[in-house]
């Protein structure tokens, strides 16, 4: 969630629940807007969505259509609650903190479980958890210092990694052939590649913002 863009003059992030739920305005937004309101149901979907997938346990039935249309209905909702608060000027602290959380525990959980059951190395779902928790806490840190704004890379990096958990999710090997395994392998290797060299150019970018500060 970032400042408005809509040309009218933004407010100092609320946390407070009086306030516009909805509406456009100057005035500060209450915690409870629409905007948050959606990060907090993304929030709430991943476990359903993980207890899907597990109770499937690998069987590719009906749980594992409906645990992929799941995740993919949740992660869709970021770049909704991401317009709505800057078009909508319902940016909150609430808000700034919570969108990131919502998109680490849904990608979070969706590659712990796809590694518990098999499907993916753990040492991959490992790399990227750790390039993820490691910058979020590391923005939380600096937040008060500076603001690093994110690089073209790091929402490339998000979107290639929704559609390489998507792909692994939806069960395609079953109906075009083994050759989508190799299809999903390299969309994910793409994924990783990018979570490491966003999480370096982030780093980068940080430094170079704390030497103009000091």
């Amino acid at each position: 969630m970032a400042t408005p863009t809509n040309g009218q003059a933004p407010t100092a992030p609320s946390n407070s629940f009086r306030g516009r739920v909805l509406s456009r305005g100057t005035t500060p937004a209450s915690v409870a807007n629409i905007a948050n309101i959606i990060t907090v149901i993304r929030i709430l979907l991943a476990p359903l969505f993980i207890w899907m997938l597990l109770a499937d346990d690998g069987e590719m039935g009906p749980l594992r259509w409906a645990a992929a249309i799941l995740f993919i209905v949740a992660i869709a909702t970021d770049s909704l609650d991401g317009q709505l608060a800057r078009g909508r000027n319902l940016v909150t602290n609430v808000g700034i903190i919570l969108d990131p959380i919502a998109d680490k525990v849904l990608i979070g959980g969706a590659l712990v479980t796809l590694s518990i059951l098999g499907e993916l190395w753990w040492w991959v779902t490992i790399v990227i958890m750790v390039r993820e928790l490691g910058i979020t806490l590391f923005r939380f840190a600096v937040l008060s210092k500076s603001v690093i704004p994110a690089s073209k890379g790091g929402k490339l990096k998000t979107v290639v990694q929704s559609v390489a958990i998507a792909l692994y999710l939806v069960p395609l090997a079953t109906i075009l052939g083994d050759w989508m395994l190799v299809v999903n392998a390299v969309v994910m290797g793409v994924a990783l590649f990018l979570t490491v060299y966003s999480g370096i150019d982030y780093l980068v970018q940080a430094r170079r913002v704390n030497r103009k500060t000091v």
